[in-house]
């Protein structure tokens, strides 16, 4: 039950006075729906309007808020094209404001003749004289007494005006209650902060510039709220799955065994110490719940095949979730290699198959007949069930909802959740996601794989490489080229797919050109990627549905057109494609001059190296606050108070203040409980406590 404190923040903004539907609408589209969207809307920029100098003291060029008289209007006569001008004067002198094509009614009512006025803008010279040109602001002297001296500035939409959104604000800011402190007290005092309804008003109404820094104290202390109502759920979650336990699975390394010596190449440290990791959750009587991350081509994979083995000695069954058909079926493909040594049975499962073969396919599961089941959505669809299912597999894992996960979880009797990702997450960002999770990590790629030789050419030398593509092909190389767009388009100029396969076909011969893009029906798709596996076509045209899911270890050559339009992350996943082998690699960057700083910088971070934590660090650096890792590519949380370049350094203190809280008041009975409950509300990690037990 919401706390009833809350109750008011979460009325719908429609409830505020002076706001009817079509303007609500419009408020909801920016900020949210409720009162409590509204309070916690941060605001992109101020206005400082504290310099309220004399008409005669007035600087040009600067924003000045100016107390003084309305004298007079002056109209211009009709058939000129002058501006019409309102003369102001205080004891020091006098300025005019001045309008192009206004509506004079209205401006004979906001500036009546003889009374005073407060008005704020930029102050220009015109000859001699003072002015400012459509002044931001002109309030009477009741209005100006609520004049602070920095004006906050928030993002509008159509039809929704800055005065009618702060408005808005102020009414919902009426409403914020005092809440009860939430944060330890000793993390509170050490860093200055103020209570959380002082910090609240300090944001939306600063007094002073050095407010409007995402380090002021205020600022933090926001901040920290968000990061801590997450992290709190996170580790509710973690400590009440173990409180129910899991299954402990263990065997006797049979089925791992032949598994491991039967890899077509000696495993990694990191692949041995990510098993090692697993297998000691596993055979725990607490349900596992841990991320494997590491770099492309780390050999993830092999891992998780391991596991399955490992699964599979216990008698238990394992289900192994993809984005999309292509991954699913690759997976499949390459799983049952890895296990076929140790007489384990492979299946994949999605929405393609119907009718006879989906039944058989479920009936065997059901039967206990299929130790690995690889598959999308189809996997958790009513009516699959499993005879015992003991661990779930997430792959690409930030590409499904959560109910997806909780959906596949809920086939077995509490089974042991594995998450992997090939975008490798700085450490401090990933508390930020996985705080409540033990972490592996694949930090190195199996011996013997060469990395990609990465240059950078310039879209005007295309039919040169596109010369130099055609003598690979006849050297029998296989090559993805990169397109950012399907079809050609009117108000772009990108490359797109299908125009391009077209030119490389009539160039290198129809039955050498392949096309893959998003549009296409799963079973195209599948088609051109076991051609392009097979080596029945060397040349691949294809939008980033390659980033993952067609695994080609001949393929040595990556051409990505425009690559100045992609994220560090989306490049390094691109080029990983390639260098799979013992082969020499190319990755030829293609971009169209000129580049502007920071797609310069990519493109050097690319050629200077293969590692992708390190190209992870320098990418959420380049991005910043504006898209840290890409948020679908990390699945990092859309935050609303959280600067996350400025405030990274609060993530591990608000990761271990949530570890604290859990540890001292497991069952939320303490002083500070329900307090923190109401954080929990306020935040809506409500619906996260119960949804995020997915993993």
């Amino acid at each position: 039950m919401r706390p009833e404190i809350l109750f008011p923040l979460f009325k719908e903004v429609i409830t505020l006075p002076g706001l009817g539907p079509r303007l609500a609408e419009h408020v909801g589209r920016v900020a949210g729906r409720r009162i409590r969207d509204l309070i916690l809307f941060r605001p992109t920029s101020v206005v400082d309007r504290s310099l309220r100098p004399t008409i005669a003291a007035a600087p040009e060029g600067q924003i000045v808020t100016i107390r003084a008289d309305v004298e007079s209007h002056i109209e211009p006569p009709k058939s000129r094209f002058t501006p019409y001008k309102v003369r102001m004067s205080d004891e020091t002198g006098f300025l005019h404001l001045v309008y192009f094509k206004p509506r004079i009614d209205y401006l004979k009512r906001l500036l009546p003749e003889g009374k005073t006025r407060t008005v704020s803008g930029k102050v220009e010279s015109f000859g001699s004289e003072k002015q400012i040109t459509h002044p931001d602001l002109v309030l009477t002297e009741a209005e100006a007494a609520d004049l602070g001296g920095f004006e906050t500035v928030y993002p509008l939409t159509q039809g929704l005006s800055l005065k009618v959104l702060r408005k808005a604000i102020k009414a919902a800011m009426e409403l914020a209650p005092a809440l009860p402190e939430w944060i330890d007290p000793a993390v509170a005092d050490n860093r200055h902060w103020p209570d959380w309804i002082t910090a609240i008003r300090s944001m939306h109404y600063p007094d002073t510039i050095e407010e409007t820094s995402p380090d002021h104290p205020a600022r933090q202390r926001l901040a920290f709220d968000e990061l801590f109502a997450r992290q709190l759920a996170l580790q509710i979650v973690a400590q009440r799955r173990r409180r129910r336990g899991g299954h402990p699975i263990k065997g006797n390394n049979a089925s791992v065994t032949l598994v491991r010596n039967a890899a077509p190449f000696t495993p990694t440290n990191a692949q041995e110490r990510a098993f090692d990791e697993i297998s000691v959750d596993m055979a725990s009587d607490q349900r596992m719940m841990r991320l494997l991350h590491g770099d492309v081509g780390a050999g993830k994979t092999f891992v998780a095949a391991l596991a399955a083995a490992r699964a599979h000695e216990a008698g238990m069954q394992t289900a192994i979730m993809a984005p999309t058909e292509i991954l699913a079926r690759q997976l499949a493909r390459t799983v049952q290699d890895f296990v076929t040594p140790a007489k384990m049975t492979v299946a994949a499962l999605t929405g393609r198959d119907k009718g006879k073969k989906r039944s058989e396919i479920i009936a065997r599961l059901d039967a206990g007949e299929i130790d690995v089941v690889c598959g999308t959505h189809a996997l958790f669809q009513e009516g699959v069930e499993f005879n015992k299912l003991g661990l779930v597999i997430i792959d690409e894992q930030h590409r499904f909802g959560v109910s997806d996960r909780l959906k596949l979880s809920s086939k077995g009797y509490r089974p042991d959740l594995l998450v992997m990702t090939a975008t490798p997450i700085p450490r401090t960002l990933s508390l930020s996601v996985y705080g409540h999770m033990e972490m592996s990590r694949l930090d190195e790629k199996p011996i013997g794989r060469k990395p990609p030789d990465t240059r950078t050419i310039s879209m005007d030398r295309i039919d040169s490489v596109i010369d130099a593509i055609g003598r690979a092909i006849e050297r029998n190389e296989r090559v993805y080229w990169v397109c950012p767009l399907v079809e050609e388009s009117d108000v772009s100029d990108l490359s797109a797919a299908e125009d391009r396969h077209r030119q490389l076909a009539a160039i290198y011969g129809e039955d050498r050109v392949g096309l893959v893009h998003g549009r296409m029906s799963a079973k195209e798709k599948d088609a051109a990627a076991v051609n392009f596996r097979n080596g029945e076509i060397d040349v691949l045209v294809a939008t980033t549905v390659i980033e993952v899911g067609i695994d080609a270890p001949d393929a040595t050559i990556m051409v990505i057109e425009h690559s100045e339009r992609f994220g560090l992350a989306q490049l390094h996943q691109l080029r990983g494609r390639v260098g799979r082998s013992d082969k020499n690699s190319t990755c030829l960057l293609l971009y169209q001059g000129p580049l502007g700083e920071i797609a310069r910088k990519r493109l050097d971070i690319m050629k200077q190296t293969d590692d992708g934590f390190l190209i992870a660090e320098e990418d959420w650096k380049l991005r910043g606050a504006g898209d840290p890792l890409g948020v679908r590519q990390s699945g990092l949380p859309d935050y609303r108070l959280v600067d996350i370049e400025s405030h990274t350094n609060l993530i591990p203190l608000a990761n271990d203040a949530a570890r604290k809280a859990i540890y001292e008041d497991p069952d939320f009975n303490g002083s500070l409980a329900d307090a923190r409950r109401t954080l929990l509300y306020l935040f809506e990690q409500d619906e996260g406590i119960r949804l995020i037990d997915s993993g």
